[in-house]
């Protein structure tokens, strides 16, 4: 007997969330930051993605694992029996993943619940930094872990440059500790989600007001 080993999907790209339930897709821009009705969305889609991962493997750890595990102890000797011993290990691999994905979607409802600060670096912000020592400046935006894409400049709340940034306000100096170097930044420019939403609603408006102007305007014309 072969065990058949269900396929995991690879997380989904940076840039890209899909909805299965669903023939809609929803492509999120991460270049600048996100209103946080997005974040929030952001989160939620992850929530269910590894959500469904979870269904998953527990079916196979409760259900089709058990029974591989039994038709294996059939065939004979365990001491030579290669899918008894393949049995076990994917065993331990599911029950290795589902533990760090129940710590991951217990991590991300705390996410959920947590409101984005206003003034400081949190989820879905533009951070610049200036490096002390070479007065080089780089600007991040700041993602969940899953999401991450180095080639659009995304750290994630987690990570080393993440954690040391997350909190600080403009004119705040970290120092970065890393394995081959120390760096010290110091915060030139922040854009949070809730002034990113903002700016979308007075762009909105303006928008708005941009044309009632030109409906006057012409409305006076034809008199």
């Amino acid at each position: 007997m072969v065990l058949q080993r269900p396929t995991i999907p690879p997380p989904a790209p940076a840039w890209y969330l899909c909805n299965s339930d669903s023939s809609t897709s929803l492509e999120i821009s991460l270049s600048r930051p996100t209103p946080f009705y997005v974040v929030a969305l952001m989160i939620r889609e992850m929530q269910e993605k590894l959500s469904r991962e979870v269904d998953q493997l527990s079916h196979e750890l409760n259900i089709l694992l058990p029974q591989a595990i039994a038709q294996a102890v059939e065939l004979g000797d365990l001491r030579e029996n290669s899918e008894y011993k393949a049995a076990l290990e994917r065993q331990q691999f599911v029950q290795a993943r589902l533990g760090q994905l129940h710590q991951r979607l217990n991590q991300l409802g705390q996410l959920a619940n947590t409101e984005a600060p206003t003034d400081k670096v949190g989820l879905g912000s533009r951070v610049t930094v200036l490096d002390l020592e070479t007065n080089d400046t780089d600007t991040y935006v700041v993602v969940l872990a899953e999401m991450m894409d180095i080639d659009a400049d995304h750290i994630s709340l987690a990570s080393p440059l993440g954690r040391a940034l997350g909190g600080r306000k403009v004119g705040e100096e970290v120092t970065l500790r890393l394995p081959t170097a120390r760096r010290s930044l110091r915060i030139v420019d922040l854009v949070t989600v809730h002034q990113s939403e903002a700016a979308e609603e007075q762009n909105g408006e303006t928008g708005q007001a941009t044309k009632g102007e030109r409906k006057v305007g012409k409305a006076n014309g034809k008199r």
